[in-house]
């Protein structure tokens, strides 16, 4: 049996910090094991592979714009293998970096095969028996696929799979209705399928706030169908193509979508099925996550876990942040835990989605409807907005009113994930204090401005319902967004 002084399970986050221990320790051994390529989900089927793919659609979108400021121009054709094969090849080079890496260092023992606890702090990998007294355990998580009579036998594809896709579909289903959908509906249909995107919730990516899913599906649907509220009963092959049947949950109706292919798009599991955490000690809960406290412990001593292995926020810069935490834990001895106050998140869809920390309802939840206040404001009342030709897109502030504490900000329009950055920062000051942003100066005219405006333009709860209102984007029988 081999013994090692530290072993790393998953290439990801996991491995963030695995150079600064082998330097601080000139004797420190570590193993480090991925069944898949490594990289971890963020590089090999995650968030750089999809964005490398979103970025020619969203060019897409917005040459389809140029007409309306006079400018006539029209795209020919879109070589969808070789936007495919763009991403591929960039891909590739880092995780054949990332795997030289691992099998060039001596001290590093790298293990490209499934690994599994045969008791607390030994594992299997391959034909070999190893063991240390301290793990990382940053397994990642894999697409949840849901039972769905004849989904097995007709074939589908999954935001893993979708990237090894040669063929642009002539159309294209997605059952979910959440961020992967919202994103994979927005490439497929700029590069010119015909998608119908089927989600069970009443709301379009239900995640976001009510007013932001309202909107997005709005906008959304001048490019692609999108079904609320509808569960999907069965799917099948027709002699038309893939036929997906789905029930309106309100109404009963039936609905029939044929397309070419079909793509699950309705969230992560864990991927612990091979692991075997029982036999290792460390417990998971219902779901199947691994159970850690604020300092990313396990139930087993010195054995960590993070990243989407504890299914609390399936994010990268979160994962690199727990990273962090159990840096300073388990080799450092300091005390550190966990900070989840303001957890960014984007949606690059078209238009882009941003967000950060509570929402409103966990706000009023928390602090009392009285007790918070709501800060609104719409590009298109910027010179940069109008500018732009913008008009319906908006940012939403949400603060408690007693000491204008920044407690969450939700962004719909151009360059979200950017303006979202304006807020962050400040959540991270101890008072969070918005401040700073309302007396420093913007650059006139500029997208910034309309974050300001927001933080500027407060108002009660119930007024900015009313704005809601008057302006289309709150369905109040679902505003609670109960399934």
């Amino acid at each position: 049996m081999k013994e090692y002084d530290l072993i790393v399970i998953g290439t990801g986050s996991g491995t963030n910090y695995i150079y600064p221990m082998l330097d601080a320790d000139p004797h420190m051994r570590i193993a480090v094991i991925d069944k898949d390529e490594p990289g971890g989900i963020c590089l090999t089927r995650g968030c750089i592979p999809s964005k490398m793919l979103l970025y020619p659609a969203e060019l897409v979108r917005d040459i389809g714009t140029a007409s309306s400021f006079g400018i006539n121009v029209r795209i020919d054709s879109i070589n969808f293998r070789a936007v495919m094969d763009r991403m591929r090849y960039a891909i590739s080079e880092d995780i054949d970096n990332i795997r030289h890496s691992f099998s060039h260092n001596k001290r590093i023992d790298y293990y490209n095969a499934p690994a599994s606890f045969v008791a607390p702090y030994t594992m299997q990998v391959g034909d070999e028996i190893i063991s240390s007294r301290m793990l990382f355990l940053s397994t990642g998580s894999k697409p949840a696929i849901p039972t769905i009579v004849g989904l097995e036998e007709i074939g589908y594809l999954t935001s893993d799979t979708v990237l090894s896709m040669e063929e642009l579909p002539e159309s294209l289903a997605i059952i979910g209705g959440g961020y992967i959908a919202a994103e994979y509906g927005h490439f497929f249909s700029a590069m010119g399928s015909k998608v119908t995107i089927i989600g069970r919730n009443p709301y379009f990516i239900p995640d976001e706030e009510p007013e932001i899913s309202v909107l997005a599906r709005r906008m959304m649907s001048e490019h692609m169908e999108i079904l609320t509220d509808h569960e999907v009963m069965e799917v099948s092959v027709s002699p038309a193509g893939k036929k997906v049947l789905a029930r309106d949950r309100r109404t009963g109706e039936e609905k029939a979508v044929i397309a070419s292919e079909v793509l699950v798009a309705t969230g992560r599991a864990p991927n612990h099925d091979i692991l075997n955490p029982g036999l290792g000690g460390i417990e998971t809960d219902a779901l199947g996550w691994i159970k850690v406290n604020e300092a990313m412990e396990t139930s087993q001593k010195n054995v960590w876990a993070f990243g989407d292995a504890t299914g609390k926020y399936l994010f990268k810069h979160v994962a690199n942040h727990e990273s962090t935490v159990v840096y300073y834990n388990a080799v450092l001895g300091r005390k550190a835990k966990a900070d989840y106050h303001a957890v960014p998140h984007a949606i690059f869809s078209y238009p882009e989605i941003a967000g950060v920390g509570m929402s409103e309802l966990a706000a009023t939840e928390t602090y009392g409807k009285d007790n918070i206040i709501i800060g609104f404001y719409q590009f298109a009342d910027t010179g940069k907005g109008k500018a732009m030709g913008l008009q319906d897109e908006f940012v939403k502030v949400v603060l408690e009113t007693a000491t204008q504490k920044i407690l969450g900000a939700h962004i719909i329009g151009p360059h979200a994930s950017v303006l979202i950055h304006e807020i962050i920062p400040l959540m991270y000051t101890p008072e969070q204090n918005a401040t700073p942003i309302m007396y420093a100066m913007d650059i006139h005219p500029s997208l910034s401005e309309v974050i300001k405006r927001a933080f500027y333009s407060r108002m009660p709860v119930e007024e900015y319902h009313l704005v809601m209102q008057a302006l289309g984007l709150e369905e109040s029988e679902h505003y609670d967004k109960t399934v």
